[in-house]
């Protein structure tokens, strides 16, 4: 059989007149199931877990041992047939149960919990997003009263026009 693979997941490929092509099929989804959608139990153990069910999976640490030594930051999981290894790719996201948040592969480490993006969007409204034109801060004036409704006028509509709050 030839060892062959996908590009990205390293998922076997079937060869032309392969014997058995169910096995490779068969070991493909596996790691599929594995790969999409992936939920890991929890990120960063370097030392397999004990009780093992079927479907499990974790995400290892950077100096693993015993059965997932040189398996550093891939996705592990058991299955009936023992232990399967996916190799992460840059940009792939799981959910950890035990952090109950995303992890994210930056090409050299998994990031749990951290969001980033350019833009922040709830509901419609934007949240966040390129930095807007400093306000002014009142001078010395002499009239007080005048510059601080000034300030405020303008901070409320910042805030409208980001759809923080409400046109009055």
């Amino acid at each position: 059989m030839s060892d062959e693979t996908s590009t990205r997941l390293g998922l076997p490929l079937l060869q032309p007149g392969q014997a058995q092509k169910e096995l490779s099929h068969n070991e493909a989804l596996t790691l599929l199931d594995m790969a999409v959608q992936a939920s890991v139990e929890a990120v960063g153990l370097d030392t397999p877990p004990e009780a093992l069910l079927p479907g499990a999976c974790w995400i290892v640490g950077a100096a693993p041992r015993g059965a997932w030594r040189g398996q550093a930051q891939a996705l592990a999981g058991w299955t009936a047939g023992g232990w399967r290894f996916v190799a992460p790719q840059p940009g792939m996201l799981v959910w950890s149960k035990a952090d109950r948040t995303d992890a994210r592969f930056d090409g050299s480490r998994w990031t749990v919990g951290t969001l980033a993006a350019s833009h922040l969007i709830l509901g419609g409204f934007a949240m966040l997003g390129p930095p807007r034109p400093a306000i002014a801060a009142p001078a010395n004036g002499s009239t007080i009263d005048a510059e601080a409704r000034t300030t405020i006028t303008t901070i409320l509509a910042a805030l409208q026009t980001l759809g923080l709050i409400a046109a009055a």
